[in-house]
């Protein structure tokens, strides 16, 4: 009998203080493409990483970050959504049989 092997997808996306990786988380979500675990809004009061570059050191691959783009004229002080968005994922090998 055979097994196959079979590529998951954990992702976690840190909304950061600023664009550096070194700022302070502010926000994340997580998702669990390994059914592993079922993480949902709201079941942690703590971020998984302290900023961006402690999720690198833990082993996490960055794969997307925001596009920075400057405020337009008399905008600069408005709020409406986090704009510091970084993507990070681990990948898992699964076995089925």
């Amino acid at each position: 009998m055979s097994t196959r092997r079979n590529t998951r997808q954990e992702v976690v996306v840190l909304y950061l203080d600023n664009c550096a990786l070194g700022a302070k988380v502010v926000g994340w979500s997580r998702y669990d493409g390994t059914g592993r675990t079922t993480p949902t809004t709201g079941d942690g009061d703590e971020p998984p990483h302290a900023t961006g570059l402690d999720a690198l050191l833990d082993g996490w691959r960055l794969f997307q970050a925001a596009q920075l783009l400057p405020p337009f004229p008399g905008h600069e002080y408005d709020v409406s959504f986090l704009k510091h968005e970084f993507f990070f994922e681990k990948l898992h090998t699964t076995h089925d049989d």
